[in-house]
């Protein structure tokens, strides 16, 4: 079972970027999924995430209106729209695979971690 996050790169303050995270080995679409972030020198923090069918979403405050958390069960594969970015959104971005059918902000409810995709935002 794999979690493969990608997407990240340099971007410049105010732009956009999308993030996917694709899984194989299984199915999660009966699955939360979320997403955190850790930057340097700082602890891992949730970012957002999505209920196993998608009509339900949560978001950090401090992405909330500028993140957007979606996803395809037929391709097994989380999207994290970033718009909107800022300097400290730099951090290295990871997607997990919550135990249960919604996500939970705390990373201990998640058994399935992807490998992370580093976002920075730097002019």
């Amino acid at each position: 079972v794999q979690l493969q996050a990608f997407g990240g790169g340099l971007v410049q303050p105010g732009g956009y970027l999308r993030l996917s995270c694709a899984a194989s080995g299984r199915a999660f679409s009966n699955n939360g999924m979320g997403w955190f972030r850790q930057a340097p020198g700082k602890e891992r923090e949730f970012v957002g995430g999505i209920a196993w069918s998608g009509s339900t979403t949560y978001y950090s405050n401090s992405v909330k209106g500028r993140f957007t958390i979606s996803r395809d069960n037929a391709k097994n594969t989380v999207y994290l729209q970033m718009n909107s970015l800022k300097p400290e959104d730099t951090a290295v971005y990871y997607c997990a695979a919550a135990r249960k059918a919604v996500p939970s902000t705390g990373a201990d409810a998640y058994n399935y971690w992807g490998q992370g995709t580093l976002v920075t935002v730097s002019s």
